[in-house]
């Protein structure tokens, strides 16, 4: 049985998504080649890899060996193209993040992929909280490790995780000591907000969907400081420290805040591609 490194990319994206049409959506495709690719697959290997029914797509439990073998294929390939890379004098690898992050699976990313690929050299840019691509578009940066939502055109955009969210209060105001609010028990307050111009798809979810009116801020120290200052309200991660002075209480009604890792389509640099799957399998874990 030969295996191609495309139609094993087609099953993993299937295996993690556990949807046809999503995985077809992540690989930029409709969705029949993706069916017929699957189907050719389960023919050379000898039994169906997926269970299919009205409740969805399930992996057999030879799609279940598959899956950690493809996964372990693609791994390699990814490492052999970046040591082609850099024999090639081009090991050089830029990550876009947000400013002011203590991400735990961030570290761990940095570990792991220092690890496995000790001669590339990775330059992160932070970016300010008005540009939630970090620089992806403007062109200095490979990847990001960011939050959603974005205007996502011409980029490729994987969900790794989803925190919950909290209105981020002066420790005296009269809502801290409540044990989980609602955006109508904001109303009428001034919200920090983000410089004109920012993407409007982010601008309504850390607004709580719709507008507002308070200082304008770019960087999270500076969305503290209107807090402990003048009473503004926002919304922040409730898993993160707010410092001194400051309280976190969460939002009942508020969707989580996800984490992504996201590139430009189409993108083909194994130096990209196998920061993608590093970032990926560091937050699976």
């Amino acid at each position: 049985m030969e295996l191609e490194l495309r139609t094993l990319r087609y099953f993993v994206a299937v295996a993690e998504e556990l949807h046809f049409g999503r995985a077809a959506a992540r690989l930029r495709m409709s969705q029949p080649p993706l069916s017929r690719a699957i189907k050719r697959l389960e023919t050379e290997a000898g039994a169906l890899l997926f269970e299919r029914s009205s409740a969805g797509v399930a992996l057999t439990p030879v799609g279940v060996v598959l899956l950690a073998e493809a996964r372990d294929l693609l791994d390699r390939a990814g490492r052999a193209g970046t040591r082609m890379t850099a024999a090639a004098g081009r090991a050089v690898l830029t990550v876009g993040i947000l400013g002011d992050s203590g991400d735990p699976d961030a570290a761990r990313l940095a570990r792991s992929y220092r690890a496995r690929h000790p001669h590339v050299e990775v330059r992160v840019r932070e970016a300010g909280l008005s540009d939630p691509t970090c620089g992806l578009r403007a062109g200095p940066v490979d990847a990001a490790l960011t939050r959603a939502p974005f205007d996502g055109t011409g980029l490729e955009v994987r969900e790794v995780r989803a925190d919950p969210v909290g209105a981020l209060l002066r420790a005296d105001d009269p809502l801290a000591g409540r044990a989980g609010l609602t955006l109508a028990d904001l109303a009428g307050r001034d919200w920090f907000r983000f410089p004109d111009g920012t993407d409007p798809h982010w601008q309504s979810y850390w607004h709580g969907g719709r507008p507002r009116r308070g200082p304008v801020v770019r960087a999270v120290q500076e969305c503290r400081q209107a807090v402990l200052w003048n009473g503004t309200v926002g919304v922040t991660l409730v898993g993160h420290d707010p410092g001194e002075g400051l309280t976190v209480v969460p939002l009942t009604d508020m969707a989580p805040s996800r984490v992504v890792v996201t590139w430009r389509a189409g993108e083909t640099d194994p130096l990209v591609r196998s920061f993608v799957r590093a970032a990926i399998a560091a937050h699976r874990a």
